[in-house]
């Protein structure tokens, strides 16, 4: 085989290693903004939106802009999380991004495991928003020993008794002493206050001390 046949047959093996090279690199134009990535990345999950779109010859019908890049009428904003998953396997949201938004784009594309982990997220996400929506709001009512008992009866609405808390004699008819209470009820009301989590009064938090030493 001759030098020039050689040659010719190299240099058109480097071609191909560097258009092979060349083609793992995809662009993708998402809401006019350009993503750059391997089509390794983009084909972690078979059955995604993106797996189908960079095949050979894909099912799905897309647009390419002029610089080749494939079309995709979608947020970009919310697309960079859906790729960095793709690229690293975990879930990683800006502050100012709402899950959601993430979820809703994670379907779009049809990456199964990213919708499964972003809604065990929100499910976790709202349970702490649960646990922590409510404050037990006291009331203190003062009552005479012969009202204690009509006063506790009546209570309806949620509100349940706390404390009670004998202040003494506060008066004399006749011969007898009548003792006077404070009686501590509670009921459990929505704990956002313009934005901001309510706290106790400080005269309920001195009447509970002043109880739980009694």
């Amino acid at each position: 085989m001759s030098s020039e046949k050689t040659q010719a047959m190299d240099s058109d093996v480097e071609s191909k290693v560097a258009e092979n090279r060349h083609s793992q690199w995809v662009k993708l134009n998402v809401g006019g903004t350009v993503f750059l990535t391997t089509r390794t990345t983009l084909c972690r999950d078979p059955k995604s939106f993106l797996y189908r779109l960079i095949q050979d010859e894909p099912d799905l019908n897309s647009d390419k802009d002029e610089n080749g890049a494939y079309l995709i009428d979608r947020d970009p904003t919310y697309f960079g999380p859906v790729l960095n998953y793709l690229r690293h396997g975990k879930l990683v949201l800006n502050k100012d991004l709402a899950d959601e938004g993430v979820l809703e784009e994670a379907e779009f594309y049809n990456i199964t495991d990213l919708i499964k982990l972003v809604k065990e997220k929100i499910k976790e996400r709202d349970a702490k928003q649960n646990q922590s929506s409510t404050k037990s709001v006291y009331r203190v009512l003062q009552c005479s020993e012969e009202e204690l008992t009509q006063i506790v009866s009546a209570m309806s609405d949620g509100w349940k008794f706390e404390q009670l808390v004998n202040i003494g004699s506060q008066y004399n008819y006749g011969s007898e002493d009548h003792a006077e209470f404070l009686c501590v009820v509670s009921k459990e009301c929505p704990n956002i206050v313009n934005g901001q989590e309510a706290e106790p009064s400080e005269k309920a938090k001195v009447l509970q001390q002043k109880g739980s030493r009694m």
